[in-house]
Parts: C-alpha cells; sequence; structure tokens
C-alpha cells in the first residue's frame, strides 16, 4: 500500500527519473484492486437503487488515477533505459515493465535501488 501512496501523493504527475519494478507493479496490483472493488460496486448499487452517484464515484477514481499510472509507466520505462513512449507498444511494454532496470545511472536518472557498489564491497578486506 505504501507504493500506492507514494505514486498517488508523492510523484502524482512525475514523469521524470526511474521507478523500480516493485513500485510500478505493487501501484498496478492495488490499482486494479481499487478499480475492480469500484466495478463491483457500481453493479450492485446500480443493480438495488439505480443511483447515478456511485457511477460518477467510479469515474473520478478512474480519472484522478489515469495521470499517476501514466506517470509511473513512464518512469518505468526510463528505468530500463527506453523513453516514456514505448508504454504505447503494448507487448513490448509489458515485457520492458518486467525487465530488471538499468543498473547505476542512465540518462534519465539515478538507480532507484541505491548505489549497489557499497553494498557489494562489504565483507571484502583490504590488502594493504
Amino acid at each position: 500500500m505504501k507504493w500506492y501512496l507514494k505514486v498517488i501523493k508523492d510523484n502524482y504527475a512525475n514523469f521524470e527519473g526511474r521507478a523500480r519494478r516493485k513500485e510500478y507493479w505493487m501501484f498496478a496490483l492495488f490499482h486494479i484492486i481499487f478499480t475492480y472493488a469500484c466495478l463491483i460496486l457500481l453493479g450492485v448499487v446500480a443493480y438495488a437503487i439505480e443511483s447515478p452517484a456511485v457511477v460518477i464515484i467510479v469515474y473520478i477514481y478512474i480519472f484522478a488515477t489515469l495521470i499517476p499510472a501514466i506517470a509511473v509507466n513512464c518512469r518505468r520505462m526510463h528505468d530500463v533505459g527506453k523513453s516514456g513512449w514505448y508504454q504505447l507498444i503494448p507487448i513490448y511494454s509489458l515485457i520492458l515493465t518486467l525487465t530488471e532496470g538499468d543498473r547505476g545511472s542512465n540518462e534519465y536518472g539515478e538507480d532507484p535501488k541505491g548505489n549497489l557498489e557499497e553494498i557489494n564491497e562489504i565483507g571484502i578486506k583490504e590488502i594493504e
């Protein structure tokens, strides 16, 4: 849930930088859960009381999360070294979202996982 809130609060319309696979997929998971919950609610309420208010609530949620969804997808493309426009290619963009990001810096920014060189040096004795 913290990854979902991070995308919504901190990076609402941030198309710059990079997003880890975990950030992307956790956002996608919760987004799909909330969307289906809204659709189920819509189906139940629309069948029971035929209220247009629920339809409006579902559309507000979908449109409110459209920009963050596109932004996190764009940042995910940046993490693998591609332009954000690659998200418009359906199968290829899915493959890129599953691919591990570039290690170290690339043209879109620093590695979101941090500096792995320091971690790799732990436990190695310095020879003097």
